[in-house]
């Protein structure tokens, strides 16, 4: 199934995320996760790209063949470009063809600094359109509501934007964002700018402190006052952010469909409890906007 015909038949899509385990890790425990998300019934579950400079060297094949095959769930695999040559690309493309998988997040990614660095792909567009021109893949992309952090401005980061539409993306995914105000104000420039393909929020649980702060560092996104005192009162008690991150995701995400949002994307963390929690506060407000 091609996600873009999910938009078609859904007011709000509701998706979660999931990542390889590292190096070090089994992975035993992305599957111990995924029977735990399979009730939650996710329109879709996306894989981020694993350690490792092409398809072969990590798992998200792998956990993306289990999701569609043995949960029945479709899949979104996460391709970058950064780090991997134009040939390790048609080959990623290839596998990931010849798996079944027909669902791509074209990203360009980070810089691994244990590999040597590549120079055949600078942007995510470029990726997208060498998706394109391989043909049979729906292709998503990010977004970033406060603009990437690259980039000099916000207007400058949706020019790009546009680009990857026009390379053949078919619906967008923010990156993390905790003040909504950020997000409509976005979609707004976005739409303006002749931008109409769906557009998914990408909401994060805040359920511990020390590791927001290390992803808002890298990502450009910034925490407002109401969710800084949360993490600032309850930052040394486990349960109670836990709790207290789990419920401001709620109101963020009851606030979004309420006025009409796209989709929802979760970023779960690979943990079962939270995604839980959130999926279980919002499923009838999803049934009453899907009917």
């Amino acid at each position: 199934m091609k996600l873009a015909d999910l938009f078609t038949k859904r007011k709000a899509v509701f998706s979660l995320e999931v990542f390889p385990p590292k190096k070090s890790g089994s992975i035993e425990t992305i599957y111990d996760t995924l029977e735990a998300l399979e009730g939650l019934r996710p329109d879709y579950i996306s894989v981020t790209y694993g350690a490792g400079g092409n398809l072969a060297d990590n798992s998200t094949l792998e956990i993306a063949q289990k999701i569609k095959n043995r949960y029945h769930i479709e899949p979104l695999a996460h391709l970058t470009c950064v780090n991997s040559s134009r040939e390790q690309v048609q080959k990623s493309l290839d596998r990931l063809e010849k798996a079944g998988i027909e669902n791509i997040l074209a990203l360009r990614g980070d810089m691994n600094p244990e590999l040597p660095p590549r120079l055949e792909f600078h942007y995510a567009s470029e990726l997208i359109g060498t998706i394109r021109a391989h043909g049979g893949f729906d292709i998503a992309a990010a977004c970033y509501p406060e603009g990437h952090p690259e980039c000099d401005s916000l207007e400058q980061d949706v020019e790009h934007l546009r680009q990857k539409v026009e390379m053949g993306a078919t619906h967008l995914i923010t990156q993390l964002f905790f003040d909504n105000a950020d997000f409509y104000r976005f979609l707004e420039l976005v739409r303006k700018k002749g931008i109409s393909v769906p557009i998914q929020a990408g909401i994060m649980p805040v359920v511990n402190k020390k590791q927001i702060e290390r992803m808002v560092s890298m990502c450009g996104a910034s925490i407002p006052a109401s969710l800084s005192k949360i993490m600032n009162r309850y930052g040394a008690s486990p349960e109670a952010l836990r709790d207290a991150g789990i419920n401001y995701a709620i109101s963020q995400i009851i606030n979004l469909l309420s006025n009409s949002v796209e989709g929802i994307h979760l970023y779960t963390m690979n943990n079962p409890y939270v995604a839980r929690k959130v999926s279980g506060s919002i499923a009838s407000i999803l049934e009453c906007e899907n009917g």
